[in-house]
């Protein structure tokens, strides 16, 4: 389900993922295929992960990553989820071939 809430984000976020939700900040983001592919994938990592596991490990990530580039945004970046979701964020037919826990390659 996708919902619509713009005052939610910052200024450079347009999609949160909170399961079962996609949260976009303007209804014309519906229409960005790339975004909401991007926010599917996270659906997919939050369901393999039982979801309370993978908001755990996301936000340690992030913790982690903030402590050693010392920035926001760097340490977005740097998530292993986000790094997945944003390289195939692309592939449209991705839920068809990507094994479970995919994600994992990218972490080590």
């Amino acid at each position: 389900m996708i919902l619509i809430f713009k005052y939610i984000f910052p200024k450079r976020y347009v999609g949160l993922t909170l399961w079962p939700l996609i949260i976009l900040k303007d209804g014309s983001l519906k229409k960005d295929a790339v975004l909401i592919n991007h926010e599917r994938i996270h659906l997919k990592q939050q369901v393999e992960l039982l979801i309370l596991p993978f908001y755990l490990l996301y936000l340690m990530e992030w913790l982690i990553g903030l402590c050693y580039y010392g920035n926001f945004v760097e340490a977005y970046r740097n998530i292993s989820f986000e790094k997945e979701a944003y390289q195939k964020r692309v592939e449209f037919k991705l839920f068809e071939r990507t094994p479970a826990l995919a994600f994992f390659k990218i972490c080590f």
